[in-house]
Formats: structure tokens, C-alpha cells, sequence
């Protein structure tokens, strides 16, 4: 459990900030005084999982039905080939 003063908490948000997630909490003092407690809360949220571009495809499969899902890049270099002929 660390300390920080009300005005260092104002003016030093991030460093603050960093502190709280080493320790568990951080008590704020005024003239050297505890006055309140800061403390972490628990991540509630679940994690989201990364994105994957077979799964996305995939979906827009099933979503749009038999499309053509080239890549961008094919698409991309077709269209430029065409604006240089």
C-alpha cells in the first residue's frame, strides 16, 4: 500500500495510474493526513478474443451467401492495372 498527495494525484494522473497497477491500493493524504483510498478495480469485462479473418469470411459467407470475397489487394491491383493501359 503506497501514498500520493492530492495534489501529486492532480498533476501526476498517468504516474499515478501506473502505480495503482503494481499495488493494490494507494492512500491519498492531504498536509500528511490520509483523507481516502484508491484502489484497483477487479476487470470485469471478459477479454475479447483477437480477429480472425477466416472466421470473418466465413460469416460473410453465410451472411451474403455465394459472393465473390476476393482479397482487397487482388481488387486493388486489377484497378490500377487498368487505369495505366
Amino acid at each position: 500500500m503506497g501514498t500520493i498527495t492530492i495534489r501529486d494525484l492532480r498533476q501526476r494522473w498517468p504516474e499515478a495510474e501506473a502505480r495503482l497497477q503494481k499495488e493494490e491500493e494507494l492512500v491519498i493524504t492531504r498536509d500528511g493526513r490520509p483523507v481516502a483510498r484508491l484502489t484497483r478495480l477487479p476487470d470485469s469485462r471478459p477479454r475479447r478474443l483477437r480477429w480472425d479473418p477466416e472466421s470473418h469470411a466465413q460469416q460473410l459467407r453465410r451472411i451474403l451467401g455465394p459472393c465473390s470475397l476476393d482479397p482487397i489487394d487482388e481488387r486493388l491491383a486489377k484497378d490500377r492495372a487498368d487505369r495505366s493501359a
